[in-house]
C-alpha cells in the first residue's frame, strides 16, 4: 500500500557522483509491486569499508556475515534488496545471502567477503533463491542509475527518498561524501536503526574510517527513535574509494582528519533527521534537549526515555503542553534525577523550574509552538554538566494504520 508523503519530507538533494562508485537499480520482484527493489553498487578495487550493525540478537544472516567481513576492511560491491528482510529464516536465509555473494564475486573476480548484502522488509520469509539469482543477473548488466533511484529502490514504508552530502578539505584536496538511507518505522537506537550507505572518494585507512563512523553513529543514529523498536537488519556502511588522491588519513593526527570526521558526522546527522521526518504517521519533528545531567550518556538515556514515551508523543500529536508526562518519563529513565531540581520547557519557554510549576507560566506561546511542525522539549536536571539532544516524532493514528496493514 502506498502512503501519503510525510508532511515533514525534505526534497532529495543533488548528490554528486563519487569516483569509483557506480549504483544500479533493477526489479527482482521480491514483492508484488511495480518498482525496482534491488540496488547494486559496484566499487573500484582498493575501496575500504567500515560499518555499524544492529545489536538485535535475532539479527539476519546479512548482518552476521557483514559484521564479520567488515573487519577485513575491503569492499567491491553492495547489494540491497527491499521487500524481504530475510531474517529469522535459518539456514535457507544464509544460503540465499551466500549465493548472492558468490554470484557477484564471480562476476567481479573478487573475494566473496568483499560483497556486502543487506535486506529489508517482512521478517520470517526466506529470500527466494530463484528471484535473488535472476535479480542479480539483471543487476550485473544494468545501466547506472541516479542516487535518488538507488534510494527509492531500497525503501519499504518510506514515503520519500533520503540522501545527504558534504565535502571536506584534506590538505589541498577536496573530498566528497554522498549517502543514501532508508528508514521509517522499527526505528530505535541500538546502533543504526535503518539501512544507510555512505560513499566517499577520500583516501582513508579502514581503522580510522571505522573510528569516524562509530563516533558519528553515537551522536546521530543512536540519538533517534520513532517507536522504540530495533530492527533485525539495521546496518550502516561507509565506503571510501581513495580516488580523491589526498594523503591517506590514518588518525586524527593526519592533516585534514578533523574536517573529514566532521563531514562524516554531518552526513550521518542529516540522514538520521530524515529518517525521523519520515517516521510512520509522523506530523511533527521533535528535538529533546537534556542538560544538567550526571554525564552525556546519562543525558542521552533520559532524552530517549522522553522520546520513546507514547504518552509524551501522543501529547505532542494532540498539541497538548502536558509537561507532567515529561516528568514521568524522566523519572522512569533509570538515570540520576532529582524531582526538586528538575526544570521543563517547550519551545524555549520554561513551564516548571526546580521542581515547581512557574507561578507566572503563560501557556499561550507554548501552545502556539506545539502547533508547528518542529517542536522542542527542554529538560534541565540540575545535577551536572552532561547534555545530549535526541530526535523523535509524534505518535499518531497513521502509525497504527501503516503497521496494521504492513504485510498486505
Amino acid at each position: 500500500m502506498t502512503h501519503p508523503v510525510s508532511p515533514l519530507a525534505k526534497p532529495f538533494p543533488g548528490l554528486p557522483s563519487i569516483a569509483g562508485v557506480t549504483p544500479h537499480a533493477v526489479r527482482a520482484g521480491y514483492k508484488d509491486w511495480g518498482r525496482s527493489d534491488l540496488t547494486y553498487v559496484t566499487l573500484d578495487e582498493g575501496t575500504i569499508v567500515a560499518g555499524v550493525f544492529t545489536k538485535n540478537v535475532c539479527c539476519s544472516s546479512e548482518v552476521e556475515i557483514g559484521r564479520a567481513n567488515v573487519k577485513r576492511g575491503r569492499a567491491r560491491a553492495l547489494v540491497v534488496n527491499a521487500g524481504n528482510a530475510n531474517a529469522f529464516t535459518g539456514y535457507r536465509g544464509r544460503e540465499a545471502v551466500e549465493q548472492i555473494m558468490d554470484q557477484v564475486a564471480t562476476h567481479l573476480g573478487c573475494a566473496q567477503e568483499e560483497v556486502f548484502v543487506s535486506s529489508t522488509g517482512v521478517i520470517g520469509v526466506p529470500l527466494p533463491k530463484d528471484k535473488a539469482r535472476a535479480g542479480i543477473e539483471k543487476a550485473l548488466s544494468a545501466e547506472p542509475c541516479s542516487w535518488e533511484e538507488a534510494a527509492r529502490t531500497i525503501a519499504t514504508t518510506d514515503t520519500f527518498a533520503k540522501g545527504a552530502t558534504a565535502t571536506a578539505m584534506v590538505g589541498d584536496t577536496k573530498v566528497t561524501i554522498s549517502a543514501i538511507i532508508k528508514g521509517s518505522g522499527m526505528i530505535a537506537p541500538d546502533m543504526a536503526t535503518m539501512l544507510g550507505y555512505i560513499f566517499t572518494d577520500a583516501a582513508v585507512e579502514p581503522a580510522f574510517l571505522q573510528e569516524c563512523l562509530s563516533a558519528a553513529n553515537l551522536r546521530s543514529f543512536s540519538c533517534i527513535t520513532v517507536d522504540s523498536d530495533t530492527s533485525t537488519s539495521d546496518t550502516v556502511l561507509a565506503f571510501a574509494t581513495g580516488k580523491a588522491g589526498n594523503a591517506p588519513l590514518a588518525s586524527f593526527a593526519s592533516p585534514g582528519a578533523d574536517a573529514f570526521a566532521a563531514a562524516i558526522h554531518d552526513v550521518c546527522r542529516q540522514l538520521a533527521h530524515l529518517v525521523v521526518r519520515d517516521g510512520e504517521g509522523a506530523q511533527k519533528f521533535i528535538a529533546v534537549t537534556v542538560t544538567g545531567a550526571a554525564s552525556d550518556e546519562s543525558a542521552r538515556k533520559v532524552g530517549m526515555a522522553i522520546a520513546n514515551s507514547p504518552l509524551v508523543k501522543t501529547a505532542i500529536a494532540g498539541e497538548d503542553a502536558n509537561w507532567g508526562r515529561v516528568v514521568m518519563a524522566v523519572g522512569k529513565a533509570g538515570e540520576p534525577a532529582d524531582r526538586d531540581k528538575l526544570s521543563i520547557g517547550f519551545g524555549g519557554v520554561w513551564a516548571a523550574h526546580e521542581g515547581l510549576p512557574l507561578a507566572d507560566y503563560d501557556e499561550a506561546p507554548v501552545a502556539a509552538h506545539l502547533k508547528g511542525q518542529d517542536v522542542t522539549i527542554e529538560v534541565d536536571l540540575g545535577l551536572g554538566e552532561g547534555s545530549a539532544t535526541v530526535w523523535t516524532c509524534d505518535l499518531t493514528h497513521g502509525y497504527i494504520s501503516i503497521n496494521a496493514d504492513y504485510r498486505s
